[in-house]
């Protein structure tokens, strides 16, 4: 297949534009920013090659970089914000911090049009993350997009075929961004389409048939679209080799454990239910910091799987890992540590288990696609996505039975009165957040001081990124008046309207 390679300077974004550049499917990889020309003149099917986004700065001591003598391959090469101020720094242009950062969607207007910029309208709302701007080009270079901040927001030497953005075409709130990489690929590249979402599944069941071999294997199954679509993909290459293990942390959604005997009662798996909510919560005692909750909850799993796996004489362990999953725990070189997910951060340095993640390359959206054509159920490819480490994200402080039930109860509520709308099948992720603090209010003609729950309901395509859903006051006010009745620990609702970035979907 011909391809396209992404060099990752650590950038949140780096595997989605892998992940937009397949969608056309077209091979995209993923290298080592320090992958050197004579790897590349190796592959004859590489066809374009692209630079990632990246979190530093050009001038930071030892910031990430590439080989200035890529550029001298005559292979189309395509910047994307990090990578746009690194092509313009090797080249001789000037890079520096702006007055004002830009962070969100942004007004931009094409000045002149290149192949890049084919069939675009003059303005666009794109979507920025930085502060860094390039302030002049190298020469043979001309500016051809503009934002009130960003003088050069994009540019362009159609001679040498290289070209740069500041933006990020690859997020899907950038309008007309699929286009922009969609004229990178076989405009520019002349790449030719070969992929598909079968082609995928065949190969990740090839892959773990070769990884696992003759072994045993245990997977946690916990009810989501990932660990869902990773137990039917490993069933599938090793059969009944494979146990699946729930297990029940206290910390689940309402009726949970009934709706995973349901879902999975004819679908061939080896399932157990393993109930160890005494454990989870006496573990987390006292603990308040996000990231040491997530690591807990990660070494409670693993003690489980352990005593699980030594019943069924397993020697591998399967995980539910997304993309997205691995580079908010810092996977890469130059990736910063957002958060630590649980089944990634969590997992100790001496794991006992060996571990195979089918799933660790694709983004949600990816999942759900292939959840489809695996036919799961549509509770399973349609429901919303449910945190790892469970309700102990939605408490901010301690973790304890009284908050669990506090988050619990209100996403019963939240879901019931969204589910019936228009709005449902746009969101992502709906659930209420409780706080440690209390606060005053009247009720029944009466003082209270309780607890005040967050409300939060986001829009997204592949979890990246995200936009707070702008719901009616009416559905809103439906939710605070239900949870503020109903939970009687509650007396203040409050809605979160952060998108992301700057914000996570979760608070922790």
């Amino acid at each position: 297949m011909d391809k396209i390679i992404v060099l990752d300077f650590g950038g949140q974004y780096c595997h989605l534009i892998a992940r937009r550049i397949r969608d056309f499917g077209v091979l995209a990889e993923v290298t080592e920013s320090s992958i050197t020309p004579a790897e590349i003149r190796k592959d004859p099917l590489i066809k374009g090659i692209i630079l990632s986004g990246g979190a530093r700065s050009v001038y930071e001591k030892n910031p990430p970089k590439f080989n200035k003598r890529i550029l001298d391959l005559e292979i189309p090469v395509f910047g994307i914000c990090y990578g746009h101020q690194l092509i313009a720094h090797k080249l001789g242009g000037i890079v520096r911090s702006g007055k004002s950062g830009e962070y969100g969607l942004m007004d931009l207007e094409i000045r002149k049009r290149d192949k890049l910029l084919t069939s675009l309208n003059k303005k666009l709302k794109v979507w920025m993350n930085h502060r860094d701007i390039v302030i002049k080009l190298p020469r043979g270079f001309v500016p051809t997009t503009h934002t009130k901040n960003s003088p050069i927001a994009s540019y362009s030497n159609e001679k040498l075929r290289i070209f740069g953005v500041q933006f990020h075409p690859e997020v899907s709130h950038t309008q007309k961004g699929d286009k922009i990489l969609e004229n990178f690929i076989f405009k520019i590249c002349r790449s030719k389409p070969q992929r598909s979402d079968k082609n995928i599944i065949s190969q990740l069941i090839k892959e773990t048939k070769v990884a696992i071999g003759s072994s045993k294997a245990i997977i946690g199954l916990s009810g989501g679209i990932d660990s869902s679509v990773a137990a039917m993909i490993v069933s599938k290459a090793i059969g009944k080799r494979l146990t699946a293990v729930y297990v029940d942390t206290g910390l689940m959604r309402a009726n949970e454990t009934q709706y995973i005997k349901k879902a999975f009662r004819n679908k061939g798996l080896n399932l157990k239910i393993v109930n160890a909510s005494e454990l989870f919560f006496k573990g987390l005692k006292g603990v308040t910091s996000p990231e040491q909750k997530r690591k807990i909850i990660g070494k409670l799993f693993i003690d489980v799987f352990y005593r699980e796996a030594k019943k069924s004489n397993a020697d591998y362990l399967i995980q539910g890992t997304i993309y997205s999953d691995r580079i908010e725990s810092g996977l890469t070189k130059h990736s910063s540590n957002i958060k630590s997910h649980h089944n990634v951060g969590g997992l100790p340095k001496d794991l006992k288990l060996k571990l195979h993640e089918p799933l660790k390359d694709l983004y949600k959206d990816e999942v759900r696609k292939i959840s489809r054509i695996l036919k799961l159920p549509n509770e399973i490819t349609s429901r919303q996505v449910f945190p790892g480490p469970g309700l102990a994200v939605r408490i901010i402080g301690e973790v304890n039975k009284e908050s669990a039930l506090i988050v619990r109860k209100a996403q019963v509520i939240i879901e019931e009165e969204l589910i019936n709308t228009k709005y449902w099948k746009q969101i992502w992720m709906s659930f209420g957040v409780v706080l440690p603090i209390k606060s005053v209010g009247i009720q029944g003609d009466e003082r209270s001081y309780k607890f005040p729950l967050v409300l939060r309901i986001v829009e997204s395509k592949d979890g990246m990124t995200a936009n707070f859903s702008k719901l009616p006051y009416e559905i809103l006010e439906k939710i605070s008046t239900r949870i503020t009745n109903e939970i009687k620990e509650v007396n203040r609702v409050v809605y979160d309207i952060t998108n992301k970035p700057p914000g996570t979907m979760e608070w922790e």
